[in-house]
């Protein structure tokens, strides 16, 4: 399963954190286009944000996992809603292979 968790901080959406797979085995055509559609999504996102808007954002990546966070979230929040409309959209298509969390920054 996909786990997507949207950082909050000061009510205003200041990253993400994507882990996991949503394949169950090497054939799951599904699973594999879920997890492609996700991770589109989230380095799109991140790549508009550093590179488009010019955020200092930070970034972490490595095979299965992806990490945003916002340097100035209010500069990235149209960004950041178009991110969180696509994979709640996704998650409410795919409840069984996405879980989407919320949780604040302090």
């Amino acid at each position: 399963m996909i786990q997507v968790r949207l950082f909050y901080q000061e009510n205003l959406l200041a990253g993400y954190e994507i882990s996991g797979h949503s394949t169950v085995d090497a054939d799951d055509l599904d699973g594999r286009l879920i997890c492609s559609a996700v991770s589109s999504a989230a380095i799109m996102t991140a790549n508009t944000v550093t590179e488009i808007i010019g955020d200092r954002a930070e970034v972490g990546l490595d095979d299965g996992y992806l990490r945003l966070r916002c340097a100035d979230p209010a500069r990235c929040q149209t960004v950041l809603e178009g991110f969180q409309l696509h994979v709640s959209a996704l998650a409410h298509e795919y409840p069984d292979r996405i879980k989407i969390i919320t949780e604040g920054l302090s």
